[in-house]
């Protein structure tokens, strides 16, 4: 199947086989290396991804369904600059550890502040709870977040 999409900005057209996982095409196919495969279930968030501005976990898409369709990984953040205010949040409030999840987080992250530039307490935690972090306890990830909200209002 020839997929046309917008990956990190570019438009990408690429012959794929429309059963391929997404997390395998853009790891094997496009390069990107940020997408992680924790659990391969969607439980674990270390492969989301922007897919037409919402997180949705890379383990659980097609790439048949993403004809047409903007991906945005850390790697497109990095690109256009709106990477570096969050990971210097996460750094300042010392919510990378292993970095396994940061990549994830990173991008739950952007979705709930492109959804919602000032939430709420709940709504960060209700953003996040698809990601999975093991060393954090998630209270660091949160402050970060928070963090990054007052910095942004």
């Amino acid at each position: 199947m020839e997929i046309n999409a917008v990956i990190n900005g570019e438009k990408v057209k690429v012959t794929c086989h429309p059963n391929k996982r997404l997390i395998d095409f853009l790891r094997e196919d496009m390069g990107i290396i940020s997408v992680k495969e924790g659990c391969g279930e969607g439980e674990c968030g270390a492969c989301t991804v922007l897919l037409d501005g919402k997180a949705v976990t890379s383990c659980t898409i097609l790439t048949g369904q993403i004809d047409g369709c903007e991906i945005m990984t850390v790697e497109g953040l990095d690109k256009i600059g709106e990477l570096e205010p969050i990971t210097e949040s996460f750094v300042r409030n010392g919510a990378v550890q292993c970095g396994y999840c940061t990549p994830g987080m990173v991008i739950s992250t952007k979705a709930l502040l492109n959804a919602n530039p000032n939430p709420t307490e709940e709504e960060i935690k209700i953003a996040i709870e698809g990601n999975l972090c093991r060393c954090t306890g998630y209270n660091k990830i949160e402050n970060a977040i928070k963090d990054l909200k007052v910095k942004e209002s």
